[in-house]
């Protein structure tokens, strides 16, 4: 009976992993939405940049919040705002109000992020956290490989693709009623609060700054694929929007194949050569993505990249803890904080590919943050071997 309890309560956490997936929606919607408004790529590419940026000013204040309000509520104040989010395009739909709604759903994502992994440890303890945790980042996986097929469901059954955003709100809705009718007990003692400035001290160790600009780097690799991916089918293959967005579900497929194959090789090899192995594959995919035309390569390569860069947030992430474990909570909020990478490297991904003509401009920029993550594997010194 207490082994059913205990999964009663852990489900509903789970579920909420897939909200956070919801974010990953941002690829195929700025594809959608240059179309429909005749947009630039550096203008499309500002729904990403008002999603991911959000990471940067809200990731410490959630801290603040969730001692104050506990992490349940927290993650159901994440819920609320996207289900507003979820549906503003739906009433209102113009690039200005897209713009808002990603703005709102980067806000409600932030939270979720900042508080769904604590709340995981009220109702998961001991040697079962960890194989919890994966199942969370699983949930999710599955979440952003989904997004595309909605999307498509949603302009092929529905008639039109933007009624994947009230499937997003319905969606959201079962899980905050899940939650709410779930009990929690949070007792742990709260801790102190961080201030921006404190937060931001860390980043005078050398070695946090490389991992912290690693984090940047790794979200502009999985964001600028997801946001690239459908642009070059489109460019190259001729593909219509619906059939370019399965490049995209490619890339979260493979991803989510190659997490649970980094969790059985993370047992058996250091985590510093798998990072260092995958990273000099997934730059080969990259730079191949310059010159490849066809369409079946194509998606090879989203999968290569996908299956190759999946474990390299959680390795950084896991490096910068260890690294200073009397500062867990300040590092947690930091690499959650390095997320807005997602909003700088698609806008340069933008100018880039304007300026050039093509989507050559934004692999190139692509290009250049896994170069970064290359030298951030060889620089890093570390006592695995």
């Amino acid at each position: 009976m207490k082994n059913t309890n205990s999964i009663s309560k852990i489900l509903p956490v789970l579920f909420g992993f897939f909200i956070m997936g919801f974010c990953d929606v941002v690829g195929i919607t700025s594809s959608h939405v240059k179309a429909d408004f005749g947009l630039s790529d550096t203008m499309s590419n500002m729904i990403p940049v008002a999603l991911f940026s959000m990471f940067l000013f809200f990731s410490v204040p959630t801290g603040m919040l969730m001692n104050k309000i506990g992490r349940k509520n927290t993650v159901l104040l994440s819920n609320i705002i996207t289900i507003v989010a979820m549906l503003i395009p739906l009433v209102a739909y113009t690039f200005s109000m897209t713009l808002i709604a990603f703005a709102l759903l980067g806000i409600a994502n932030t939270i979720l992020q900042v508080s769904i992994n604590p709340l995981l440890t009220n109702v998961v303890h001991g040697d079962k956290l960890a194989s919890s945790l994966t199942a969370g980042q699983f949930v999710k996986a599955i979440s952003s490989f989904a997004g595309p097929f909605i999307a498509a469901f949603a302009a092929s059954t529905l008639g039109n693709w933007q009624y994947m955003f009230p499937i997003y709100a319905l969606i959201t809705v079962i899980s905050t009623v899940w939650l709410m009718l779930t009990p929690i007990e949070e007792n742990q003692p709260k801790s102190d609060v961080s201030s921006f400035v404190s937060v931001f001290a860390i980043l005078k160790d050398k070695t946090i700054l490389l991992l912290f600009l690693g984090i940047v780097f790794v979200v502009g690799v999985d964001v600028g694929v997801n946001t690239a991916a459908p642009k070059l089918l489109m460019e190259r293959c001729g593909l219509s929007m619906l059939d370019a967005g399965y490049g995209t579900s490619m890339y979260f497929a493979f991803r989510t194949a190659g997490a649970f194959l980094g969790a059985i090789l993370l047992s058996k090899i250091s985590s510093i050569k798998f990072f260092k192995t995958t990273i000099f594959i997934a730059l080969a995919a990259i730079m191949a993505l310059l010159f490849v035309q066809n369409q079946y390569l194509l998606f090879a390569i989203f999968a290569i990249v996908g299956i190759s860069i999946a474990n390299v947030f959680s390795i950084i992430f896991a490096m910068a803890i260890q690294l200073r474990p009397d500062k867990v909570n300040e590092i947690s909020g930091l690499m959650v904080t390095a997320i807005f990478g997602g909003a700088i490297i698609p806008f340069v991904m933008g100018v880039s590919s304007d300026a050039i003509g093509s989507q050559v401009g934004s692999v190139l920029v692509i290009l250049v943050c896994a170069l970064y993550l290359v030298f951030c594997a060889f620089s890093i010194k570390t006592t695995e071997k």
